[in-house]
């Protein structure tokens, strides 16, 4: 539940109530209103904070004008704006220069005791969010409250603002309120004239008291639900932590007790921007699949991973690990890979700040990933085959290890998965976390609303799925899907489905499930996706399987396969077999026709066309 301070008027009363943090300021352009805001400027803010017009009825080109004056980066309709004159207002500010986002359009209705909800369908898709406030004689700051049990009978899953009259000595009424299920898609809190020392201008210590309350009351409420972020111990529930040879600890306790610090550094979140929109090529497209959604008789969206520079989501965090590395003092690099695209992806940061790079592959995968190969050694890598066990990722990543015990000082290991010591898993899903912050505004703006009834990745070790779901962890009207390979049949011993098949057991530095003999001996995965036969699974994954908020699901080659010739022929999109077990689920769940799935597409299918044409003997 986030928090909006409105009627904001004075300069410095204005960067007092900044330095709090709320998450939207709100500024009423509506000359009757006594908080009419009518400065040349408003004072800079962190960026963090969302700018919000407020209007009464006022033209497109009045609120344009707003917007471009003063970069305002969402607007709150609170006269009679017709559902037509939202959309005209959204597509006006696209046509803008100065427009690199959506504009959030916030629509206000005011309630009394009663509310025929009716008028709401609409504006469903033309408002990203509604309002409700108090019914009185001028819109808004008449500071009363509203009977809040109106909203029990609240009929959209729309985001909503909740306001009017909230004030310091409402916190005991907003406790039992978010206990309500009418709570359940409250949005954010709209404080204003409770807060005044006369119009337009807060008590910040009165303020500053209400937002402390604010977080203890949400604070107690995540308690009670499900966590599924790391804790500081790093554990996901029961699965996590750190089991690392003595070597290794100080390495790993230097990043444990640096990465959150430097990550949070504004420096690096500047270069770390910079190199994704700039070098990645971020934001990827968020891409409705027409004619796959016609087949399958519901909305299907491909989050384009596929696109980013290397061709697969694994960029993202190797130029996160990169950065992280250099601030650490590193200077040199190696990883693990087993599809390829993670070793590209490192090879490629490493030439470009200058590093050795030192990956370590599967005898077979460098067989049947040859192209992946060859991009690492153009690129200066160094491709060092694992030649014991099964000879793919799981051995790979032993080699790795071993060479980051004997070099520990002065080398990083990059990992590619969500899997590892912690910190890990989690430093891997806070950057690969960019994915999913990307699907809530693009899908915001293609279908009026944040979140989609589903969210769907391949998983292997995880880091892509880990991406994806992150912002929707603890949305728990949004589905998660895992899609693992089952290879050649779950019951066939040529399998990697290690949600089914895998019992509780450490790999390479954490507590997950594990494929392992009843002795506790690795059970060799098998699928034809070179990133997906990997024996376990992330901590994170293993602990959404084990709760239950992840749906996981087994698909074997030939129905990947199949699924990734079909997305071909379909939209004219090759995908990466790993990707092609998560396009296979349509043919064994159906989903609803006005479900909005979002999957992503995690990899382009370059690497795998050797496989391709070997399999359906193209």
């Amino acid at each position: 539940m986030r928090l909006k301070v409105c009627g904001m008027k004075y300069q410095e009363n204005i960067e007092q109530v900044a330095t709090l943090q709320p998450d939207y300021l709100g500024f009423i352009f509506y000359e009757n209103s006594a908080r009419n805001f009518d400065s040349k400027n408003i004072p800079k803010v962190n960026k963090s904070i969302k700018k919000t017009g407020v209007f009464v009825d006022a033209s497109i080109d009045f609120v344009i004008e707003k917007i471009n004056n003063h970069n305002l980066q969402a607007v709150q309709l609170h006269g009679k704006e017709s559902p037509e004159n939202c959309n005209d207002l959204k597509h006006r500010h696209a046509e803008l220069d100065s427009a690199p986002y959506p504009l959030e359009i916030i629509k206000v209705f005011s309630i009394k005791d009663e509310f025929d909800f009716s008028v709401l369908k609409p504006y469903e898709k033309s408002a990203d969010y509604f309002l409700f406030d108090t019914k009185g004689k001028l819109p808004g700051g008449n500071g009363y409250t509203f009977n809040w049990n109106v909203l029990n009978n609240y009929p959209s899953t729309k985001p909503y603002f909740l306001s009017g009259g909230i004030g310091i000595n409402e916190i005991e009424d907003i406790k039992r309120f978010a206990k309500n299920k009418a709570s359940k898609y409250c949005y954010a809190l709209d404080v204003n004239s409770k807060f005044e020392i006369e119009p337009g201008l807060k008590n910040i210590s009165i303020l500053k008291e209400f937002k402390k309350n604010l977080s203890e009351v949400l604070e107690n409420k995540k308690e009670k639900a499900m966590n599924y972020n790391v804790n500081e111990k790093g554990y996901y529930g029961e699965f996590g932590g750190a089991f690392i040879p003595e070597m290794l600890y100080p390495n790993v306790e230097e990043l444990r007790q640096n990465y959150l610090k430097v990550m949070d550094e504004p420096e690096f979140k500047k270069e770390f921007d910079k190199l994704l929109k700039d070098y990645v090529g971020r934001p990827s497209p968020l891409y409705f699949a027409k004619r796959l959604s016609e087949k399958y008789n519901t909305k299907i969206y491909l989050k384009r991973e596929d696109l980013n520079h290397t061709g697969a989501h694994k960029i993202n965090n190797t130029i996160g690990q990169i950065l992280m590395a250099q601030r650490l003092g590193k200077t040199r690099i190696i990883a693990e890979t087993g599809a390829g695209q993670h070793g590209v992806a490192t090879a490629t940061v490493c030439a470009l700040m200058g590093l050795e790079c030192i990956v370590y592959m599967g005898e077979i995968d460098i067989a049947r990933q040859a192209p992946n190969v060859a991009r690492m050694k153009m690129l200066g890598a160094k491709v060092v085959p694992a030649l014991s066990g099964s000879r793919t990722l799981k051995d790979a990543t032993n080699e790795a290890i071993r060479d980051w015990i004997n070099n520990p000082v002065n080398t990083h290991y990059i990992i590619g998965s969500a899997i590892g010591p912690h910190p890990y898993p989690d430093m891997v899903t806070r950057f690969q976390s960019v994915i999913s912050e990307e699907i809530k505004w693009q899908l915001k703006e293609q279908e009026g609303r944040e979140n989609p009834d589903y969210v769907v990745a391949c998983i292997g070790g995880g880091s892509n799925a880990a991406g994806t779901y992150y912002h929707y962890l603890h949305e728990p009207d949004v589905g998660i899907v895992a899609v693992e390979a089952a290879g050649l049949g779950i019951d066939s011993g040529e399998s990697a489905a290690t949600s089914v098949l895998g019992k509780e057991g450490i790999i390479h530095g954490c507590k997950t499930l594990l494929m392992q003999t009843t002795d506790g001996q690795i059970t060799e995965p098998y699928s034809i996706s070179a990133g997906l036969d990997y024996p376990g699974v992330g901590p994170m994954h293993a602990h959404l399987s084990k709760t239950g908020r992840a749906e996981f699901m087994s698909i074997t080659d030939s129905d990947a396969m199949e699924a990734g010739l079909e997305l071909s022929k379909l939209e004219g999109i090759i995908p990466a077999i790993e990707t092609s077990h998560a396009l296979a689920i349509f043919k064994h769940k159906t989903f609803k026709p006005d479900d909005v799935v979002v999957m992503s597409l995690s990899g382009r299918g370059d690497k795998d066309l050797q496989n391709y044409i070997e399999y359906f003997k193209i």
